[in-house]
């Protein structure tokens, strides 16, 4: 059997209230300890009835707001914020996760919906509309850069671009164009281009001949520097005894 979910709701829009009341009230497992609009000392108010979820809309997103989310955060250490919004919009998203937001629902979210946002909350979870699963991906990929192959230091001597060697590389590890074009945060197309590219400049017939030549040149590079390493530690090869000249 379920805890009960303590729940505040605190928007500026008293229908949104009043039908977020009349939704949750009828669950037995969520209990509503508070309910009302952004004021000056609404933040007591929230304290004193100690919520562990609070369900703000996104107006309580704007700058001059986000001190209220900030204090509460701070006031009540396990405090957890859902975000209710009018439609499914990226950067609302993205701006309710920075402010420390870990759910997010539509204002014409279904009963069972609300609740599951607020069950998967209080059990530690996140929650988020599976429309909107994809923009958390492909912001990940555009504030993370996708790592530099360091075994491919060799391309440019065989004047494929930085891209290309990367793409090699990942050739060599038998990814899809599909997969490639997700690790490198580019279209499917622009793989394809440079997979052609790099076939004309290697001279190889097909992607197993790239994986193949990346490879052998991997090979004889990790030799080549072994040897060079050996030759370091141990000095040059012995030339046999010389024979000193005198002087004058």
């Amino acid at each position: 059997m379920r805890k009960t979910a303590a729940v505040y709701l605190l928007a500026e829009n008293r229908l949104l209230r009043e039908a977020l009341i009349r939704v949750l009230s009828k669950r037995s497992e969520i209990c509503v300890v508070g309910a009302n609009s952004y004021s000056p000392t609404v933040h007591r108010e929230i304290v004193a009835a100690r919520p562990q979820i609070i369900l703000l809309d996104s107006s309580g997103l704007e700058p001059s707001r986000l001190t209220l989310v900030s204090t509460l955060r701070t006031a009540i250490r396990s405090l957890r914020i859902v975000v209710v919004d009018m439609d499914p919009d990226e950067e609302i998203l993205l701006g309710a996760i920075r402010a420390g937001a870990v759910g997010y629902v539509l204002k014409n979210a279904s009963a069972l919906e609300v609740a599951a946002a607020i069950h998967a909350v209080a059990a530690g979870r996140a929650f988020c509309p599976p429309s909107l699963c994809m923009a958390l991906f492909r912001c990940i990929r555009q504030q993370v850069p996708a790592s530099a192959p360091t075994s491919v230091v060799w391309g440019s001597d065989l004047g494929l671009s930085r891209r290309e060697q990367e793409t090699a590389e990942l050739l060599r590890q038998r990814l899809t164009n599909k997969e490639i074009a997700l690790s490198l945060s580019l279209s499917e197309q622009t793989v394809k281009n440079h997979v052609h590219c790099i076939l004309r400049k290697l001279g190889v017939p097909n992607r197993f001949s790239i994986a193949e030549f990346c490879e052998n040149r991997e090979n004889h590079t990790k030799l080549y520097t072994v040897t060079a390493a050996a030759q370091t530690e141990t000095g040059p090869a012995y030339a046999g005894p010389q024979t000193l000249k005198p002087a004058g």
